[in-house]
């Protein structure tokens, strides 16, 4: 649980920047503290202001494809912002490309961000993880905080939100987006994606090579 003088801090840093809760505490545990420091961090990642817009409505936009190398992997994604006249920038372009090839590179990802995620596959993992042989013996409390983690960490993983950005590791999709929205000034979202695999879902045909010829031989 934070401190009360931490949480104070937080409201403080969070009424001067309109930036997330959690951003918020990251910048301060960074800063030590100190509300000056922590604003400019903030402003540093593009942060400061940025959940201030993200209640506005965004229905302009592009909708973006990208083609891996080799043809074998495809992607469609929506990218929404306010205004036509931001749809057209070319620093919204750029990032609706890096989303698409995101989606492509991230196989595991299936959601847009963890609260898009059905309770029943939380439900399904959360079973999983509750099964598995090294929790038998566990207290009951312990148990419930290593299924917290771990059920937590595997909805990251199907989270585009929470992935890392594969051009610069060191924030995530969600930090990207926010970045773009105090640089451009509008709300930005992801509202929709689709990957394709080629031949996903078909089954494939898989003759043994020897009975082929065998076949071949008994038709002359």
């Amino acid at each position: 649980m934070i401190e009360e003088t931490s949480l104070e801090k937080i409201k403080e840093l969070r009424a001067k920047t309109g930036a997330g809760i959690t951003d918020c505490k990251k910048a301060l545990d960074a800063s030590n503290g100190q509300i000056n420091i922590a604003i400019d961090n903030l402003r540093k990642k593009g942060l400061a202001s940025a959940d201030k817009k993200s209640n506005r409505v965004a229905t302009e936009g592009l909708i973006e494809s990208y083609i891996h190398a080799g043809s074998r992997i495809g992607v469609l994604v929506e990218l929404n912002c306010e205004t036509d006249f931001v749809a057209k920038q070319d620093i919204f372009k750029k990032l609706t490309k890096n989303i698409a090839m995101q989606i492509a590179a991230s196989q595991n990802v299936h959601y847009i961000s963890s609260t898009n995620i059905p309770q029943s596959v939380i439900d399904h993992e959360m079973s999983i993880e509750n099964d598995k042989d090294d929790l038998t013996n566990k207290p009951q409390e312990i148990k419930n905080k290593i299924l917290a983690g771990r059920v937590n960490k595997r909805l990251k993983e199907l989270s585009l939100m929470d992935q890392p950005f594969i051009k610069d590791i060191t924030i995530s999709i969600e930090e990207l987006i926010k970045q773009h929205i105090a640089l451009l000034g509008e709300n930005i979202k992801i509202r929709r994606f689709e990957r394709f695999i080629l031949g996903e879902g078909l089954e494939k045909k898989n003759e043994d090579f020897a009975n082929e010829i065998a076949k071949m031989i008994q038709n002359k």
